[in-house]
């Protein structure tokens, strides 16, 4: 059965995006495609569940096929599918998920079979931590203060998700961590 990781990177203050929206800073070549790390990231995901402003980061949603590191199934979360399908082939397919977060886990946890389902998105990674359907929580912190932005754990329903700290890891300049969540 599929296990459900969440996570981002963030700056060292709690950002996953600067005030403009920009993910620019938070970015670590060494933790990039074709790393160690991202290589291990790639092959153990079978289906990423993302929010409605992750997907429309791609200026044009027919890039993400043969361009995004995860070439799996992706479910995006929204409340209005795209007016359009994006290019598919037979590795990265879409579907918009209309009936919610529980809804979207579950079509991805059957797309990604033994693998593990990424759940990407300030948003979405708070919306997967409420309901309770992650199983890890991993955050990988960069060397960086944005002083404003997007927060990655600006919601106060969090307070009651337990943690296990299951791992460290020094990627570049990057520090991961990992966070199994206690249910």
């Amino acid at each position: 059965m599929a296990t459900v990781h969440t996570g981002m990177t963030m700056s060292l203050d709690g950002f996953v995006a600067d005030r403009r929206g920009s993910t620019a800073r938070l970015s670590d070549p060494a933790a990039s495609s074709g790393s160690e790390y991202m290589t291990a990231l790639i092959q153990a995901t079978g289906a990423v569940v993302m929010g409605k402003r992750s997907f429309a980061m791609a200026e044009d949603p027919d890039w993400f096929v043969g361009n995004y590191e995860f070439q799996v199934p992706i479910f995006v979360l929204t409340h209005t599918p795209a007016p359009a399908m994006p290019k598919q082939d037979e590795h990265l397919t879409f579907t918009f998920v209309t009936d919610g977060i529980a809804s979207a886990i579950a079509k991805a946890k059957a797309a990604a079979g033994q693998r593990v389902v990424q759940v990407l998105g300030a948003s979405v990674v708070q919306q997967v931590l409420r309901a309770g359907l992650a199983d890890e929580l991993h955050v990988d912190v960069a060397p960086v203060l944005l002083g404003a932005g997007l927060r990655l754990f600006d919601d106060p329903d969090l307070e009651g998700v337990a943690l296990k700290k299951v791992g460290v890891q020094e990627v570049g300049e990057v520090a991961s961590l990992r966070f199994l969540v206690v249910k």
